[in-house]
């Protein structure tokens, strides 16, 4: 199949046609973005029923709330360690193919653990194996596809709505996977929840085959990977808007999002609950986050986002810690909304600046810090989850980590006039923001 079919003007819907459609969903006027929206939309679903099967199975077979987090650790520490190296590969080489194959071998992952698991010859061994293999797809995948999304919707005006519809995409399966999970594991066990996941990589595989894309110039090619390496942290690391948003973003990775880890317990434990209850907990944080994504769908530019980083870090850990505090259902389930809409609120936001203010060349590596910060920190924070759930109690232990969170958003907010100040003339750059408006606007880019 050719790769380097350059886009027709097929490819974007007719603008008398995209005048029908409404603002919030403008990045579908693209032929290959919708594509991709297509075939993600199917496996995101699969995808999260093997997340909440994974929990459910290691701890049904465990009972353990520390080998909760250790098979936790296992999933996404692999991520932590090879991700900036992946991020050079995706700069130096053609981001659809990396894509098609870390989704044919993700597929093959799900069908190796339904194969195990219908056979009932899974253990907590195994389990964790498959768990590092999937990280280590994870560390290539996550950049790749960050990167790519530029490729896919080309307009830089787009990709914050871009952003937003994927998010609302990953929001609407996280509502709809863990649902399906717990009426399918209560039924038929967690076997049928990997096999439905390995058949559900197929769409994306072939929406992906299905694209027309300009192959992007390698970045560098002639550059030693250590080179590209050291080019792209040190961009990050002088940087300070990417580097605050980035260090914020790590500290709720590591504090407050494997609180997903210890959701089991919750359900089981602390509520009293089965399978369908831990599929009620976190598809009603799913709802939160489909909420958030909306909103941010709605919005016709970045301005304000990172008042929106602000104040969801903020609402993402007070809901944490209140969370902890209940002990009945319908609250729980109330306090997952706000949870959920906060973390997606921060996530989409971060994603959506450094992208903006990202230069292409440097996309996939610094995406690859994003991927770092976004998961890389989650397998220490699966760790120290599970040994605090293990020390002092599962509530106790999601109330820490929220007092963090809050912690976080106090620091990012002594942060903002200064970074502000920096993306000022990018956004005037970009068309963003108007230069003729008064030095006060230093203080209102994200108002």
């Amino acid at each position: 199949m050719k790769t380097s079919e350059p886009i027709q003007a097929a490819d974007v819907l007719p603008q008398d046609r995209f005048s029908r459609v409404s603002h919030a969903w403008r990045a579908l006027r693209h032929r290959n973005f919708r594509l991709f929206v297509s075939g993600q939309s199917i496996s995101l679903i699969g995808t999260w029923m093997t997340r909440v099967a994974t929990s459910w199975l290691v701890y049904r077979l465990t009972g353990s709330a520390l080998l909760l987090g250790i098979v936790g650790f296992a999933g996404q520490i692999p991520t932590f360690l090879f991700a900036s190296f992946a991020g050079v590969l995706v700069d130096r080489l053609e981001r659809r193919k990396i894509l098609v194959w870390t989704q044919t071998l993700a597929s093959v992952q799900s069908f190796a653990l339904a194969v195990l698991t219908l056979a009932h010859r899974i253990n907590i061994h195994e389990i964790i194996a498959l768990s590092i293999l999937q990280g280590m797809i994870n560390a290539f995948d996550m950049p790749g596809r960050q990167a790519f999304l530029m490729q896919m919707v080309e307009d830089k005006l787009d990709l914050g709505n871009a952003i937003a519809i994927n998010s609302s995409m990953v929001n609407m399966a996280r509502l709809i996977g863990p649902a399906l999970a717990g009426l399918i594991i209560g039924a038929a066990g967690e076997g049928y929840c990997f096999t439905i996941d390995g058949v559900s990589y197929l769409a994306v595989i072939a929406s992906l085959l299905m694209m027309r894309v300009k192959i992007a110039p390698s970045s560098n090619a002639r550059s030693s990977v250590w080179d590209q390496l050291k080019e792209g942290w040190i961009y990050v690391a002088g940087f300070p808007p990417v580097r605050i948003i980035l260090t914020l973003f790590a500290l709720l990775s590591l504090m407050g999002m494997p609180f997903t880890v210890l959701m089991p317990i919750f359900a089981s434990t602390v509520l009293h609950g089965g399978p369908h209850t831990l599929g009620f907990l976190l598809g009603a944080s799913g709802i939160g986050a489909l909420v958030s994504a909306v909103s941010l769908a709605l919005r016709k530019n970045v301005r304000g986002l990172t008042t929106m980083i602000q104040i969801s870090a903020a609402l993402f850990g007070f809901g944490l810690i209140c969370f902890g505090l209940s002990r009945a259902l319908w609250l729980s389930m109330l306090l997952m909304l706000v949870v959920g809409f906060g973390m997606m609120q921060g996530m989409a936001a971060s994603n959506t600046i450094i992208q903006t203010l990202i230069p292409e060349d440097k996309r996939g590596r610094v995406m690859s810090y994003y991927t770092m910060a976004f998961v890389g920190m989650a397998p220490f924070g699966s760790l120290l989850a599970g040994a605090l759930a293990h020390k002092f109690g599962a509530p106790h232990a999601v109330m820490i980590t929220g007092a963090f969170c809050v912690a976080g958003s106090v620091w990012f907010t002594s942060q903002l006039k200064s970074i502000r100040k920096i993306m000022r003339p990018i956004y005037i750059e970009l068309g963003i923001i108007q230069s003729n408006l008064e030095p006060a606007m230093e203080d209102q880019v994200g108002h």
